[in-house]
């Protein structure tokens, strides 16, 4: 088990298969060339997979594969059945914009995938065309499809941008219910890779929106999650995501491991520590320290708000948000 010094139970990796995306939304990396990290810089699966290998060992339960947009990354499916076979109890997820999932969401459930979370920011094809710079309703709209139809468990993220989608949030919110697919709306967060201007609407706002048309209560996030959960009165469950309350990161169980290594223990934090020389050494020993460091030197919060502060400024596409 793995625990840091606030006494909070580290059982959660977020890794990251690239810095790539065919996406270039306006709050994440709006102004980045397309371009791309050379290859040998990257962690090839193998490599991957043996600090995965090693993270369960020592506790991890619960494996995202992210990116950048990770379905931009070949053969992904490699990856989660690698994971999967080592251990098929280990619960494997996906972060994606949904672009590319309709040619692979059933080779990705059969290989162990459990979940997806898809990005949508609005039903609108003018809108999101504004929003991702590029045309991608009905190919995200397809792909959401796809993941239904394969099985797998589908999670909608939304995030919601003053003056731009934020007259959809009850659009979005019927649409996911709809589905079956559980919102979640994430509060716009601040980073330095984003378009000038952009704001996003805070939870309270976005659930005042909600209460003209739908009634709903708080309900206890089991699973001690980053999201705020509701249940409606008929049963829908949804959720917001609110890094800026004060006890956001009280619960928080994750790590994050970056395509080139880097292993980081807060998003919005300076620091990191590097495992690709060990793993490329074949040292499990070290790669093994590495890893109880960084969990140990997790910060207690991230930095959101705090004037005059040592902002990380990596980019969320680096991390997988």
């Amino acid at each position: 088990m793995l625990r840091d010094q606030y006494h909070r139970e580290v059982s959660y990796l977020r890794v990251s298969v690239t810095e790539r995306c065919n996406f270039r939304c306006r709050y994440c990396m709006s102004e980045k060339p397309f371009s791309w990290v050379p290859k040998e810089n990257l962690l090839s699966y193998e490599e991957l997979f043996a600090f995965i290998k090693i993270s369960i060992d020592n506790g991890i339960r619960k494996i995202r594969i992210t990116g950048g947009e990770p379905t931009t990354r070949e053969n992904l499916d490699d990856l989660i059945r690698m994971i999967h076979t080592y251990d098929p109890e280990v619960d494997i997820g996906l972060t994606t914009n949904g672009f590319l999932l309709p040619a692979m969401a059933e080779k990705l459930k059969y290989a162990g995938l459990k979940r997806v979370n898809i990005s949508l920011d609005s039903l609108e094809k003018e809108t999101l065309h504004y929003i991702a710079q590029k045309d991608v309703l009905e190919h995200v709209l397809k792909g959401i499809e796809s993941a239904i139809k394969a099985g797998l468990s589908v999670k909608i993220n939304s995030v919601i941008l003053r003056g731009i989608n934020d007259h959809e949030i009850r659009t979005l919110f019927d649409y996911a219910k709809n589905i079956g697919a559980q919102i979640r709306y994430i509060e716009y967060m601040e980073n330095t890779h984003a378009s000038d201007g952009i704001k996003g609407l805070s939870s309270y706002e976005i659930l005042s929106e909600l209460s003209k048309t739908h009634s709903f209560f708080p309900i206890v996030n089991e699973k001690s999650g980053p999201a705020n959960l509701y249940e409606t009165s008929h049963g829908y469950r949804f959720g917001t995501i609110e890094p800026h309350r004060h006890d956001f990161c009280a619960t928080c169980d994750r790590l994050r491991l970056s395509a080139e290594g880097d292993l980081i223990g807060c998003l919005y934090f300076v620091g990191a520590k590097n495992i690709k020389e060990a793993i490329r050494k074949g040292n499990e020993r070290e790669a093994t320290k590495i890893l109880v460091d960084v969990v140990n030197n997790k910060p207690e919060k991230n930095l959101w708000g705090i004037e005059n502060s040592e902002v990380s400024l990596r980019a969320f596409y680096q991390t997988g948000g």
